[in-house]
């Protein structure tokens, strides 16, 4: 049996194998693209690399090109956390001496000896990894827009208290379109204070509003020209022009947001464990999504129920030495997954697997 340890790099990875005695039967030093990827799969392939026997690689790392090069048929690829690798190092030597020759070695050496301690990287269908891809990329784009909306916020408090006041009543409201119209159209109170019935009725066209747009022209025109402080003109001209700066952002953030939650709504409902997850109540295609992008497709990647809940950091650790014993909440876990989504999740798997009935 050979085994193989991979250190990465940003632009080079050290590569190491290991037979079942400990020896090192062959290293390389391979750079991070085709010409280096195809050097790997002929060093795994001299040393009986096959499709149906072949070699298990420990890397530190779950993403990028090379892991999903050597994740192609069967093999097994096993992400090692860095800091059990460094815990490992240390049985090795005790002078604390690394490199990145001596690191591949190590990973190597894991899968030797502890194999079966650690789990290889689950086996989720393209599609379901795709859906991932995109479930958490929406995700951040709503973080991101929901912060800039923040700065855009603490921005109009300090010199535009009227836009807030218009906006109060609308959800989300600096991330709806009508907001983003109307500060494009009026980036100061002052000009805020000129604009017409018509040019308000415009803007709010512009934005998509079909109901009731006089009626929020005539309200929103009201709260403009009632009294407020205004700072001094040039600085308030200023403070303006850093307002549309930032607003240019939000804007991109929300078309981000949106494109990306139209990639979700179109690929999520073509996976096989889509209805499955729809059929929770309270559960949309965006949440469902997520759900799945945390779990996964791979119906083997949870021994048990038990499993999923300590993947998602539901599951306490019990620590007891002696007469000694506490509960404690579990740090190590996927941070993504949290609140009802964990509960969902858990029982998606039991239903999959069959551990209920």
């Amino acid at each position: 049996m050979i085994y193989c340890g991979i250190d990465w790099a940003e632009r080079t990875h050290d590569v190491a194998l290991v037979d079942d005695a400990g020896a090192l039967v062959a290293k390389r030093h391979i750079t991070d693209d085709a010409a280096g990827y195809k050097l790997l799969l002929e060093l795994l392939a001299e040393y009986g690399d096959t499709e149906e026997n072949p070699i298990p690689v420990a890397i530190e790392t779950s993403r990028g090109l090379l892991v999903a090069v050597l994740r192609t048929g069967k093999r097994q690829v096993f992400a090692i956390n860095p800091l059990a690798a460094a815990r490992y190092r240390d049985r090795h030597s005790v002078s604390r001496k690394k490199s990145d020759p001596g690191d591949a070695l190590v990973l190597a050496n894991i899968l030797r000896t502890d194999m079966h301690a650690h789990r290889p990287l689950p086996q989720d269908s393209d599609l379901g990894r795709a859906i991932a891809v995109l479930a958490r990329a929406q995700q951040d784009s709503l973080w991101n827009r929901q912060q800039l909306a923040n700065q855009l916020r603490s921005l109009l408090r300090e010199y535009y208290p009227a836009a807030l006041e218009a906006f109060a009543t609308w959800a989300n409201a600096l991330c709806r379109s009508e907001a983003r119209e109307l500060l494009k159209a009026a980036p100061t109170p002052s000009r805020a204070a000129r604009l017409t019935r018509t040019q308000l009725q415009a803007a709010l066209r512009r934005a998509g509003r079909k109901r009731g747009i006089e009626a929020e022209a005539d309200r929103v025109r009201d709260v403009f020209r009632a009294e407020w402080a205004h700072q001094p003109p040039l600085v308030e001209e200023a403070l303006g022009k850093q307002m549309l700066a930032l607003l240019l952002q939000l804007d991109a953030a929300c078309t981000a947001a949106d494109q990306l939650a139209e990639a979700v709504e179109e690929a999520f409902p073509q996976h096989q464990d889509a209805k499955i997850l729809l059929s929770f109540p309270g559960l949309g295609i965006q949440l469902a999504a997520r759900i799945l992008a945390e779990i996964g497709d791979d119906p083997t990647r949870f021994a048990d129920a038990r499993g999923l809940k300590a993947y998602a950091g539901s599951s306490p650790i019990t620590r007891a030495s002696g007469k000694k014993s506490s509960i404690t909440r579990r740090w190590v876990k996927n941070g993504a997954t949290r609140g009802r989504s964990n509960q969902v999740g858990v029982t998606l798997r039991e239903r999959i697997q069959g551990l209920s009935p």
